[in-house]
């Protein structure tokens, strides 16, 4: 029964991936269907489809927080007005555009969330790329990559990176002075690779400024008032956790929400129900759809077995163990969302390095509070680095990719799985060969 469950979780996630592939069909539609198959099928039941899904409910609360207070500001016409200032500010070159968007986000994803950043900086993208007239979506996918490799240059960059960095007691300090480089590698190899992966937009000149439309700020006060919200809610994020009474980034969004809902209910601009509507809950169902589907991988164990392997074609040798975890790990990531995908493999990691008397007992202590060895570190900065620039491959391999993907169709540009995959495939593969030499140079030699 067992290895029918297993098996059955297995056709069921590639198939859905081959449907998003071959954009046969919608993604949101793919997901859905793959998740109600498990359920039929009696790979999971309900209740455990519920908890999956409950058990990344910080997530999607985050997201639809975010979600609501982008949606509650597009009454005062604000992201067309910044839109126009960076273009101006651009001298209506392509390339300080581009060299722009990437100066922007790589601060901004340090400290927050890959997928809020973009859903904080993407609505600017559509507005900019029309009074360049160029198409919007290679700019959005640039964003989703600068966003996802900056997450690697502190510790709370990246779920992944911060759920790896816990597990082995990292502080934020030696990330900082051990880890963070990496980070500045991988932006390193985006900003090389602009003139060639975005040559149109790159050699893109706006001979006449002048001629610029000029968006007027609607709603002046309510602006102010809602700009001392989204303050709020920034220094929230970065300092919420740290309070002696901890409040979570997602409650943080939640409230957010609700002040922006309530400002703008009382103030007339629009109304609740307009607002509501407009979420983009294809995204959030998409979401909702992928958690029970890694359930699905997880409650069978394929991704035990699958992760397993590792262990015994690593033997005792860092070298190639950290080799091997960058790449594999880069790969599944493609695939898999990277925070199931680490949860899974920590563990293992942990009991490998205690099996092969690379690590003592003690690390597999949940209550562990001390270093590991230095001489490991590489195999856990692998994981780290590949886990999180992985993300870059596919469409569906980050979830600031789907955010991206759901904020191009609602301007009316979908973002197909192929396109995704004719930027994403490169950037992936030079980031982790780059990222590899860094690893090498700066822990193997």
């Amino acid at each position: 029964m067992e290895t029918w469950s297993e098996i059955t979780a297995s056709v069921v996630f590639f198939g859905v991936l081959a449907l998003i592939a071959t954009e046969r069909m919608h993604l949101t539609v793919a997901a859905f269907l793959g998740a109600m198959l498990l359920i039929f099928l009696h790979v999971l039941t309900l209740d455990q489809a519920i908890g999956y899904i409950g058990n990344s409910h910080a997530t999607l609360a985050l997201f639809f927080g975010v979600m609501v207070m982008v949606r509650a500001f597009e009454p005062t016409k604000i992201f067309e007005y910044l839109a126009t200032q960076m273009v101006i500010m651009a001298r209506g070159e392509g390339k300080r555009l581009l060299l722009g968007i990437v100066a922007i986000t790589t601060p901004v994803c340090a400290m927050l969330p890959n997928a809020t950043t973009v859903m904080l900086l993407a609505p600017l993208i559509p507005p900019m790329a029309a009074e360049l007239n160029i198409n919007f979506v290679p700019l959005l996918i640039l964003m989703v990559f600068v966003a996802n490799s900056a997450g690697l240059l502190t510790l709370v960059g990246d779920p992944a990176t911060f759920i790896v960095g816990d597990a082995i007691n990292m502080s934020f300090l030696e990330y900082l002075t051990k880890l963070s480089l990496g980070g500045v590698v991988a932006i390193a190899t985006i900003v090389a690779v602009l003139p060639i992966l975005f040559s149109s937009t790159w050699n893109k000149k706006l001979a006449d400024l002048d001629h610029l439309p000029h968006p007027v700020v609607n709603h002046p006060r309510m602006l102010a008032l809602g700009g001392l919200i989204v303050g709020l809610v920034l220094v929230l994020f970065v300092v919420g956790e740290s309070l002696p009474v901890p409040i979570s980034p997602a409650a943080i969004a939640l409230l957010g929400a609700a002040l922006c809902l309530l400002l703008t209910h009382h103030s007339g601009i629009d109304t609740v129900h307009n607002i509501l509507r407009d979420v983009d809950w294809s995204t959030l169902i998409f979401f909702m759809s992928v958690f029970v589907l890694i359930g699905g991988l997880q409650e069978t164990g394929v991704i035990s077995s699958a992760s397993g392997l590792l262990g015994v074609v690593i033997g005792q040798n860092i070298a190639l163990g950290a080799m091997l975890l960058l790449f594999v790990t880069g790969i599944l990531s493609s695939l898999i969302p990277n925070i199931p995908l680490v949860v899974a493999m920590v563990p293992l990691l942990k009991e490998y390095l205690v099996n092969v008397d690379l690590a003592g007992p003690e690390l597999l202590s949940p209550d562990f509070a001390g270093q590991i060895p230095p001489e490991i570190l590489p195999l856990f900065a692998a994981m780290m680095f590949g886990a999180t620039l992985g993300g870059n491959g596919t469409l569906v391999g980050a979830s600031s990719n789907i955010v991206a993907a759901g904020i191009a169709e609602q301007h009316g540009k979908p973002i197909s799985f192929r396109q995704f995959l004719s930027y994403g495939l490169p950037i992936m593969a030079l980031q982790l060969i780059t990222i590899s030499a860094y690893v090498g140079i700066r822990f193997l030699l």
